[in-house]
């Protein structure tokens, strides 16, 4: 990947033969999220309306001050209805425990996932801390109080 980078400590766990998690990676140069990979003793099939877990056998030591952000793979959930349970995941940057991505089916059809393969992607973010200051009113701005499709379609 080009452009700013920082260290992030991969550790990758071992199954039952010894055999270790696969290493994270970026699939192209250009790509901004690091492809995650299941990493289960067997094919995983999610039943559609039906909720997995799947382990990705790393963990991961982010610098302070970044976040991870676990997004979907646009292939996953556009070819096959299948996408994160929570939207995105949040990876604190003191968190070192594994990586495990929650998927669900949205579509007709049961999907299958098999070891090794490309499940969701991770995206290191600059993490902003909040101050937080209690207050009566808050400025004005032209969109006000507007929610949702207020600022058109």
């Amino acid at each position: 990947m080009t452009g700013a980078s920082v260290q992030v400590k991969i550790k990758r766990m071992a199954d039952e033969s010894g055999a270790k998690a696969p290493m994270p990676s970026y699939a192209t140069e250009g790509s901004a999220g690091i492809d995650l990979r299941a990493f289960c003793s067997g094919d995983v099939t999610v039943a559609p309306g039906s909720l997995a877990v799947i382990p990705t056998g790393i963990s991961v030591e982010l610098p302070s001050g970044t976040v991870g952000i676990v997004a979907a793979r646009s292939g996953l959930g556009v070819k096959h209805g299948v996408t994160l349970s929570n939207g995105i995941g949040v990876i604190d940057s003191d968190y070192r425990g594994e990586i495990r991505v929650g998927l669900c089916n949205v579509s007709d059809k049961p999907y299958t996932i098999r070891p090794g393969d490309r499940i969701a992607q991770l995206l290191v973010l600059p993490a902003v801390a909040a101050c937080l200051v209690e207050t009566e009113s808050l400025s004005p701005s032209e969109r006000g109080e507007g929610g949702f499709g207020s600022t058109g379609r």
